[in-house]
């Protein structure tokens, strides 16, 4: 072949072998940095994520006298710290009498207990009564600078299928959502990775690998994933897991009293504000002279004091009170808006302390 017939055919192979070169080198980059990415989150966390089974005693019979554990629930959690502190959903342990812990590539099975639980922010912390020879305690994030379009990846057991990954992104933040305990949880994560039964509890992960959410939920009329999840958010979770810890549960301000239902207060004609049932004799309403339902001298009960405002909120249902409250701390005097006889009235309430769970 002479010189002037293979220069024309080495620049043919040239072509032929790197077709837009430049081009497909910076797409296939990129999509290879991707998976690098979620490979990377994966592999930093798998050994952190745990399949929690929630076993509860059961009987045959009114006269079963030897009791037997069934399985009631599972889903997933993640190791907090080397103690060997487990976060997860309460709705994942609630009404269990005692839970196993499995491990990534694990075989044994580990006894947990239960710490504490936080029903309504439908957060709840076991520990291990045995502890593998190494724990991975993840590590936590924050949530209030989160973007709307970021990466986010769910790992969990979806359908008991243990250690699965998913990834999405995050859809919106600041989600007000129904959870478990009565009360709309605030801040949710909203993400679009597929989250399924088996996935509460387990973590929300951003593309660094720190955990920003708790996998709670799901809006499905299929019962499985639809692309709308939701997560606690690590900045709730950051502020209950170490009181938990520290004292088995929340320790909230409260008012000390009881709340009629919206349905049956609807049923009385009040469309605004709570109406107070009972009250904490020791509670900081109680000695403000607010009043619940009671009994006149002809044994007619009498509807209790409606509460319409707590300083500046405007609360109308159980909901409006618990968040308006969160805003203060044990000891706080609050100013309470309230109807008496068709009167507005004003009492200063210290708050006292209530439980969560």
């Amino acid at each position: 072949m002479t010189i002037r017939f293979a220069l024309p055919y080495l620049i043919l192979t040239f072509f032929l072998c790197f077709p837009l070169a430049h081009g497909q080198t910076t797409e296939t980059k990129m999509l290879l940095e991707n998976e690098r990415n979620s490979i990377s989150v994966f592999e930093k966390n798998v050994n952190s994520v745990v399949n929690v089974s929630n076993l509860r005693m059961a009987r045959r019979g009114f006269f079963d006298m030897d009791p037997m554990q069934v399985p009631a629930g599972a889903g997933t959690g993640f190791i907090w710290d080397e103690q060997g502190h487990i976060v997860t959903n309460f709705h994942v342990i609630a009404g269990g009498d005692s839970f196993l812990i499995s491990f990534h590539a694990d075989t044994k099975q580990y006894e947990a207990e239960l710490v504490g639980a936080e029903p309504r922010k439908d957060i709840a912390v076991l520990k291990l009564k045995e502890r593998p020879a190494k724990l991975f305690p993840v590590t936590p994030g924050e949530s209030n600078q989160l973007k709307v379009g970021q990466k986010a990846m769910a790992i969990g057991n979806p359908f008991g299928l243990d250690h699965t990954l998913t990834a999405g992104i995050i859809s919106a933040t600041n989600r007000k959502i129904q959870g478990i305990g009565d009360v709309k949880i605030h801040g949710m994560i909203q993400t679009d990775s597929s989250i399924n039964p088996g996935n509460s509890g387990g973590p929300l992960l951003d593309s660094g690998g720190k955990v920003i959410g708790v996998n709670t939920m799901i809006f499905s009329h299929s019962g499985t994933s639809s692309g709308v999840g939701f997560a606690v958010p690590i900045d709730s979770v950051k502020k209950i897991v170490p009181e938990l810890i520290k004292h088995g549960k929340i320790v909230r301000p409260g008012l000390g009293i009881g709340v009629l239902p919206d349905h049956h207060r609807r049923r009385f004609g009040v469309e605004k504000g709570i109406i107070v049932t009972t009250l904490d004799p020791n509670g900081g309403a109680a000695k403000a002279g607010i009043k619940g339902i009671h009994q006149d001298r002809r044994n007619r009960y009498l509807l209790g004091d409606i509460i319409t405002a707590v300083d500046k909120f405007e609360v109308n249902t159980f909901d409006d009170i618990y968040h308006a409250l969160e805003n203060y701390k044990i000891g706080d005097s609050v100013e309470v808006t309230y109807v008496r006889d068709g009167k507005e009235r004003k009492t200063k309430v210290l708050l006292t302390e209530i439980s969560s769970y």
